[in-house]
């Protein structure tokens, strides 16, 4: 479940309306093929060394470092990134790198320094574990729940999306492409569990570089470089009312909300998107946090998120340029022109068009390798984290408490059944509604903003209780949903999906800009409610019970024997260093 990432450009339905068909050679089909079998091999081998439900649940708790941060990384890069950040780049230009350079590069700092010694210390097995730990049973299975409900859809929407594409861009079988990809992710979890996914993580990963970067350099070849870019953006600017530069600057046009097209102005970009959707994801989200708690210790789990945020920080070049050359080329005539679509443009076709336009028999085959990796790795996120939410969460939670870790392992792999079955189930319910992917975002947005509020008070104020922070959540869901439901996007019809079904208070120049208000009013209200029910209601943990839960009862982790090198809090500052250039060369 990729939620920093998901824009509402990838919507149900985009990328079928124009078909772009491919040809595939046969060395193309060559690598397709060799993909798959790598894919289920790396399964095969690792099935034996499957003895315990730790083993297929959480590694063994015995990957390196490096391993589980592109795994970290690899799980994020779903449709929604590969495909969206194209799609985005291309409507929104280069603001779009805030999703990365303040989305996320802060956040996965913060929760290496700061919140991994209490997932990985603890020794919960997952996050709405930990919860139980802090809080008591309701907030975990609170979240447990709406978290299993989000991955089911998050991967269904991923395997609707891959089908479409394919069906759209080879004029392959739209069943066949929604069975496959299922049957394929299905089997070599099945067999290798969370290792398997990792590793295969590891490897979509590094076909997503190979397959994406000549993308990028032969289109900005073809542009004039970075000079060429910005010349041609410029035209674009100036056609839709913009001053010049709006697409290539990150910061000079955010002074206001109508000054540049993603419509939102710097606080609700700083506060929203900066700090409540960036922290409530990459902080809370088990789907991340699955990989960093497979690493073989303390050190490694909290190095995770920072080396993946080296690469994570270079990825506006990989993921967004395309979009930007995309329209560069669209504006110039340069022989390259996206389709229309309602007045505007087709953005989702970014990617296809551009694999098509630039790469030759064989490195198709790599590109095409790549896309279909994207999508598979959030599918393969999503099961691996359902399985273990629900084996653990919900099941011995709720219903066998008492079973043996044999007992335990079985119900994980049929899990793994169930929910590659119900994400197909998914995929269908997508196909016939054509917003749902717009829906599934303002679950997340209901869901991670006020989760990050529990979180905070929870972790470093152990004066929060189980009361206080179930009934926190509550009503940080209900003034989501009421914010939502009294606002909308300029130019939006008003409905459940797009605002506005209460009444009309407030219009925001963007979809972008509702989302990142719907989500500081959800975050401010958890946590309002949060202080005044805990203020309120008697503590349910001892300082005891909390020690290694709250920060200012858990012993502090000394380093003294670790290289600076490896310390978390010097390689954090390193990387945060990195990511402020990056918006100071782009500003």
């Amino acid at each position: 479940m990729q939620f920093l990432t998901p824009i509402p450009l990838l919507a149900v339905g985009g990328s079928g309306s124009h078909e772009v068909l491919l040809k595939l050679a046969g060395v193309d089909y060559l690598i397709l093929g060799v993909y798959f079998a790598f894919v289920l091999a790396i399964g095969w081998v690792l099935r034996k060394y499957l003895k315990t439900s730790k083993d297929f649940f959480e590694s063994g708790r015995s990957l390196p470092a490096w391993v589980c941060a592109l795994g970290f990384i690899g799980a994020n890069l779903g449709a929604q990134e590969v495909i969206g950040m194209a799609a985005s780049g291309a409507k929104y230009g280069i603001m779009t790198s805030h999703f990365y350079w303040i989305g996320a590069i802060p956040a996965m700092v913060f929760v290496a320094v700061f919140m991994m010694p209490f997932y990985y210390g603890s020794k919960a097995r997952s996050v709405p574990e930990y919860l139980k730990l802090r809080f008591d049973e309701k907030t975990r299975s609170f979240n447990a729940l709406t978290f299993a409900f989000m991955t089911i859809m998050s991967s269904g929407i991923s395997m609707y999306a891959l089908a479409l594409l394919l069906n759209s861009i080879l004029g392959w079988n739209f069943h066949v492409c929604i069975i496959l990809s299922g049957v394929i992710v299905l089997l070599y979890i099945f067999m290798g569990g969370l290792t398997s996914a990792i590793y295969n993580e590891v490897l979509q990963f590094f076909l997503i570089v190979l397959g994406f970067l000549p993308l990028m350099l032969l289109g900005m070849k073809d542009v004039g470089g970075w000079h060429g870019l910005v010349e041609k953006l410029d035209v674009l600017a100036q056609r839709t009312g913009f001053q010049a530069g709006t697409y290539t600057e990150s910061w000079a046009h955010a002074g206001s909300a109508g000054s540049n097209p993603m419509g939102v102005e710097w606080f609700g970009l700083a506060m929203g998107l900066g700090f409540v959707l960036s922290f409530g994801y990459w902080c809370t989200d088990f789907l991340v946090m699955q990989r960093a708690m497979a690493a073989k210790d303390m050190g490694s789990a909290r190095r995770t998120p920072i080396l993946a945020a080296v690469p994570k920080m270079f990825f506006p070049f990989l993921v967004i340029f395309p979009g930007l050359i995309a329209m560069a080329l669209t504006v110039s005539g340069h022989g390259f022109q996206l389709p229309p679509k309602d007045g505007s443009y087709d953005y989702n076709m970014v990617v296809p068009l551009m694999l098509a336009h630039y790469l030759p028999s064989g490195m198709l085959g790599v590109g095409l390798t790549a896309l279909m990796a994207s999508f598979m790795s959030g599918m393969a996120g999503n099961v691996t984290a359902f399985n273990t939410v629900f084996t653990y969460d919900l099941y011995q939670g709720h219903i066998k408490k008492d079973g043996t870790d044999a007992h335990y392992l079985a119900v994980g792999r049929w899990t793994t059944v169930f929910g590659i079955l119900a994400s197909m189930g998914a995929a269908y319910f997508v196909a016939a509604f054509n917003n749902i992917m717009d829906v599934l975002q303002l679950v997340f947005a209901f869901v991670n903003a006020p989760l990050f509020a529990t979180f905070l008070l929870g972790m470093f104020w152990r004066r929060t209780t189980g009361h206080g922070a179930f009934w926190g959540l509550i009503a940080g869901t209900f003034a989501a949903a009421l914010h939502q439901g009294l606002t909308i996007p300029a130019g939006a019809a008003v409905g459940l999906t797009q605002g506005g079904w209460m009444a009309v208070v407030h219009t925001y120049p963007s979809i972008m800009a509702q989302n990142f208000w719907t989500a500081i009013f959800a975050w401010t209200m958890c946590m309002l409610t949060t202080i005044l029910i805990s203020m309120a209601t008697v503590p349910n943990k001892t300082d005891d019970q909390l020690c290694g839960l709250v920060y200012s009862l858990t012993e502090k982790i000394r380093e003294h024997g670790t290289p600076w090198y490896l310390r978390p809090a010097t390689l954090g500052g390193v990387v945060l260093a990195g990511a402020l250039v990056l918006n100071i060369i782009f500003w």
